[in-house]
């Protein structure tokens, strides 16, 4: 492995990392309405997703679940019905007020558990990496599933960074909703549209 296929698959790996997608709206979603602890707890969740689907390709799964529109349909439409349950959960609170008083008190253990089901349940994050990381193996060095394990976690860590500085920068938008009742009190309708609006990107996504 190169320094320059490295260092080129980091910046291409930031760029897809900061576009709008689902994870970091998720992350964003969380951070808002929760704080940046929230956010952050969401993300470790959604990186230890990463793990199984990096995983899953470098021993040629992610294959096989492309392969199967069957499997794969069924992962992400379950995917898409989580994140649609999440925004109904929302939506029924919608008339509650903001407040991150009691920020101590978050289930951060069920925040990462939901970052975890959240990232497994969508199956194009594996169909991703078996698209992205195979153009930047050189193949004539040998060790090609190491060297996709290198860039899968590559690409985690880089991810868990941008999800993390994305959790504080939220956390900021989130103090001045505090300061906005009637902003504030709109925020659970805010994140409810938010999961709407993953969800479907899920459902109706294409391979």
């Amino acid at each position: 492995m190169e320094v320059v296929s490295i260092l080129s698959f980091l910046a291409a790996a930031i760029v897809l990392t900061i576009m709008p997608g689902p994870d970091n709206l998720f992350v964003l979603a969380q951070s808002i309405a929760k704080g940046k602890k929230a956010g952050i707890s969401t993300a470790l969740g959604l990186c230890t997703g990463l793990v199984v689907h990096i995983s899953a390709v470098t021993a040629g799964l992610s294959a096989v679940i492309y392969q199967s529109s069957v499997v794969f349909s069924i992962i992400k439409y379950a995917g898409a019905a989580y994140l649609l349950f999440l925004a109904y959960k929302s939506f029924r609170e919608k008339d509650s007020q903001f407040n991150l008083a009691g920020a101590d008190s978050l289930n951060y253990s069920a925040l990462y558990k939901r970052g975890i089901i959240m990232n497994l349940l969508n199956p194009k994050v594996s169909l991703f990496f078996l698209a992205f990381l195979p153009q930047f193996v050189n193949y004539h060095s040998g060790h090609v599933s190491l060297q996709m394990l290198i860039y899968g976690i590559l690409f985690l860590l880089q991810a868990l960074l941008l999800f993390t500085l994305i959790s504080i920068f939220a956390e900021k938008a989130g103090s001045y909703i505090r300061k906005n009742p009637r902003v504030s009190s709109k925020i659970n309708f805010i994140q409810g549209s938010l999961f709407t609006l993953i969800g479907l990107k899920i459902a109706f996504s294409q391979r």
